[in-house]
């Protein structure tokens, strides 16, 4: 290994460190002379750093200044996020690189063309070390250790710094979440005592009020979005990583008060098979320099156990594949400014101190291994296409013929990682699936982000886990996700590329067809935006009718047209208010297609005024929230209604549920969670509020509180106990247990497609992901029971054995009618992370139709309560 960073000697502190202000020296290398003429953190924030967790605004205000005193420092506000705050890039360089910076930014990225990498001097080339925090909102050690990092290279007056800042470029995020930082700054500050320190974990200052700061405005954990990107920061976010294509990236988290500090690489058994071996090579040699740096502050720490390098979607392992080494480190956090640990006492300057320490190793790793680095990438992408070149999967081919808006989604997704596009050129057959050119798309196997494609499109089974036990989810099949049919094409592609996609695609709009109606509008409701044009017209009090059955008529134009099941009815004289312009507005921003006819006489099903076309009410939205609930649940559905569909939700806190007035709603939302909150009162009115006509809607563990208390004759199977266990020695029952835990795979389930929760689908084939242990039994027919797993239903991920017999034929969905009122019971969210596509019809069905479910019928069909 070569000399470290030139004789760093840090100020030593006995113990953890019981002071909460510090001088600078306590946390930066003493060795170092800094320029006066650099404002230091204090003379910009006005308070010694470390004695107040930063607010966002203060972050700004002082990297901007700093940008304004240093030749080495430039800023860039590349995007705002949900709540207006500013997202910053620094990039920190030698002044030399700083006046050349874009000729050196367009020569790295030929590292990633290999068709021009071979021709490259990498002995002249810098190598490009992305740093960043504070993904958490909650984990503010980061953006310290950011603002003190920045500061040492702007200010340091040493040669060695100049000669490594002009071999290094340093693209900084220091706060990945503003909005969560701003949150969390503000609880800590104002709960924090300024005559005296209170270390107590019992304290309101180290216990947010529900949802805490981890999350953005909606309550995502945005560490799991970067391969969904399914949000405006990770959007904004990937397209400077993609400007930059770095060579490492430190990626800064905190963790657990009573734990210590953790780097990678990690368990070693759970790195993404994807990933080339070099990557963990590297990542090992990154290890010891970190270890060096932390001996010297004499911090423990640890390595190889906990963590994990598998799923794409987070940011330390985004990284891997994409060229460059990711490395997750994770400090114990202290919560607030000072906190009691098993470890003695955590304060927020010590937290920083550590932070800092890596971030100053991963440069000098980074400055060393140089050229490591930059081959690593280079080989990565041309040997990407050699290894396209090799696979029996040449492409795979994709699009739905009824949904543009889905389609438009998935082909986003990919642009936003850079993966090649094409437009299906001609028809082609694949996997017992028919594509037509114009609703489908080919992705070639043999483009430099190979790795990433494969991550997207494949499934995982079998041999894929040297492991069982998994730091996050096991698979994120993303057609699946989408519910689109896809196929692998194990046949040369290139006769079937149509044009590609340039740069982001467009939303698609919807149109009228057969001119200006006096009689009735009829639109399918198989597009995605679908439910968002059926609010929109009921929100401006006009009448619409769903089909519940398939029926024939005659367009305005004189064609006829089959319409499926599901689809929406709006009559034109019964509306004066609507118009056919403002349905041509409504369809072109939803993308769906409404047809005019000028009759109600259909030539074959039912016609339009009989009691086969349902009225839809308006929904009006309770959504409970706080404690008791899981906010990421409950962010997922206010997300859902709020961002995608323009459609009002009202989001309750338990504690005052009691006091709402439930009269004024008709759908309630419960999703994951306890409900522990919910004494017998409320429990009471929800059950008369459902017997007198209310749809309750219970997702997951909401599932089982439904079922404790009487409000559903859902039912779940008996756990089945793994009598492996009794001769498990002691050592190995932990990981057995985890064995046992599901902690997320793709199952099929089998869609009733009559069925009101059906309508918009084409496919019984639904894709859900389970990452829970709740098996519902299946009702007594598909009124109850409209959505069950098959005989067989792994599509991709883990799954024990024990589990997977559970699993197979259960209940996905269960409808039960109490009194006017329905229950619609869902086992596992449809919503997942906001990017399962496939599921957000099930779930506005639910809302939308969930009232005109029916559950038993008479002779003539007429439903009996």
């Amino acid at each position: 290994m070569k000399q470290f960073f030139y004789g760093i000697l840090f100020t030593l502190v006995a113990g953890i460190g019981h002071v909460q202000a510090q001088e600078l020296s306590y946390y930066l290398p003493d060795s170092v002379k800094y320029n006066s003429a650099i404002p230091t953190p204090e003379s910009v924030m006005g308070h010694k750093f470390g004695e107040w967790h930063m607010t966002h605004d203060k972050l700004v205000y002082y990297f901007r200044a700093l940008a304004a005193a240093s030749d080495r420092i430039k800023v860039e506000e590349f995007g705002r996020t949900y709540e207006g705050r500013p997202q910053l890039l620094v990039i920190i360089s030698s002044a030399k690189n700083q006046g050349n910076m874009e000729s050196l930014r367009q020569q790295h990225l030929q590292l990633t063309d290999p068709a021009k990498s071979a021709a490259l001097n990498l002995e002249s080339m810098p190598v490009v070390v992305w740093m960043a925090a504070t993904i958490h909102g909650n984990e503010q050690s980061g953006v310290g250790a950011m603002v003190l990092m920045a500061y040492h290279l702007a200010a340091a007056q040493n040669a060695r710094v100049e000669e490594m800042l002009d071999k290094t470029i340093i693209v900084m995020e220091p706060c990945q979440n503003p909005d969560g930082m701003n949150r969390f700054s503000t609880w800590v500050n104002m709960h924090k005592s300024i005559g005296t320190t209170v270390s107590d974990a019992a304290a309101r200052e180290f216990n947010e009020n529900w949802p805490g700061a981890r999350t953005n405005h909606y309550w995502f954990d945005l560490n799991r979005d970067w391969l969904p990107a399914q949000h405006v920061e990770s959007r904004n976010r990937l397209v400077k990583y993609h400007e930059w294509k770095p060579n490492v990236v430190a990626d800064q988290h905190e963790m657990g008060t009573n734990a210590t500090y953790f780097f990678m690489p990690g368990e070693s058994a759970r790195t993404n098979p994807i990933t080339p071996p070099v990557n963990q090579e590297l990542t090992v040699k990154f290890s010891r320099y970190h270890a060096a740096f932390m001996n010297r502050i004499q911090s423990l720490y640890y390595t190889r156990e906990g963590f994990d390098d598998f799923y794409y979607g987070k940011g330390s392992t985004y990284p891997d594949g994409n060229g460059a080494v990711g490395i997750l480190f994770e400090q114990a956090s202290s919560r607030g400014h000072a906190q009691e640990s098993e470890n003695g006492i955590v304060t927020y300057p010590f937290t920083i101190r550590n932070q800092l320490a890596t971030c100053l190793s991963t440069w000098q790793a980074s400055y060393d291994l140089r050229l490591d680095l930059l081959k690593m990438q280079r080989d990565f992408y041309q040997s990407a296409i050699r290894d396209a070149n090799a696979s029996a999967v040449k492409g795979y081919v994709f699009g739905d013929a009824y949904d543009k808006g889905r389609n438009y989604h998935f082909v986003e997704l990919l642009r936003r990682h850079q993966i090649e596009v094409y437009e299906l050129k001609n028809s082609v057959q694949a996997g017992g699936i028919t594509f037509p050119p114009a609703t489908s798309y080919v992705v070639p196997t043999a483009q430099p982000q190979y790795r990433l494609v494969r991550a997207i499109f494949e499934k995982t089974l079998g041999n894929y886990y040297k492991d069982s036990l998994f730091y996050d989810v096991t698979t994120w099949t993303m057609p699946l996700a989408f519910g689109l049919p896809y196929a692998e094409l194990q046949t040369p592609v290139t006769a079937l590329l149509g044009n590609k996609i340039e740069g982001m695609p467009q939303m698609p709009k919807g149109e009228m067809v057969g001119g200006v109606s006096s009689y009735a509008y009829i639109f399918e409701y198989d597009e995605y935006y679908a439910p968002k044009a059926l609010y929109d017209i009921l929100n401006r009090n006009i009448t619409a009718r769903v089909a519940a059955q398939p029926f024939e008529i005659m367009l305005a134009n004189g064609t006829k047209r089959k319409f499926n099941t599901g689809a929406v009815m709006v009559m034109a004289g019964a509306n004066p208010q609507m118009t056919h312009d403002l349905l041509k507005n409504i369809a072109e921003q939803t993308g769906v297609t409404v047809f005019a006819v000028n009759t109600g006489l259909a030539d074959a099903g039912p016609d339009l005024g009989g009691r086969y076309f349902q009225k839809v009410r308006k929904p009006s939205i309770l959504l409970f929230a706080g404690q008791g609930t899981s906010s990421y649940d409950v962010g997922e559905i206010w997300h859902l209604f709020d961002n995608r569909f323009r459609m009002p939700v009202s989001v309750v806190d338990l504690r005052d549920a009691s006091r709402a007035n439930l009269d004024r709603y008709n759908t309630i939302i419960m999703a994951n969670g306890s409900y522990s909150e919910i004494g017998q009162a409320l429990q009471a009115r929800l059950k008369s509020w459902v017997q007198n006509g209310g749809t309750l809607i219970a997702i997951e563990d909401a599932v089982s509180w439904a079922v404790r208390n009487g409000l559903t004759d859902a039912a779940f199977k008996t756990e089945k106990k793994d009598s492996a266990q009794v001769n498990v020695p002691y050592a190995g029952l932990e990981s057995l247990a985890g064995a046992q835990q599901i902690g997320g795979s793709i199952f099929e389930t089998r869609l009733d497609l009559t069925h009101p929760l059906a309508y918009g689908y084409r496919n019984a084939s639904v894709s859900i992901f389970k990452n829970n242990k709740l098996f519902l039994k299946r009702g007594n027919n598909s009124a109850v029971s409209p959505l069950n797993y098959t005989a067989n239903p792994l599509q991709s991920g883990y799954i024990s054995k024990q589990n997977y017999e559970q699993i197979k034929n259960s209940g996905a969905v269960h409808v039960s009618a109490q009194g006017r009122g329905r229950v619609i019971s869902m086992t596992e969210s449809p919503n997942f992370r906001a990017f399962w596509y496939g599921g957000t019809k099930l779930f506005m069905n639910s809302v939308f139709f969930g009232n005109l479910i029916r559950t038993s019928f008479s002779t003539f069909g007429e439903e009996e309560d």
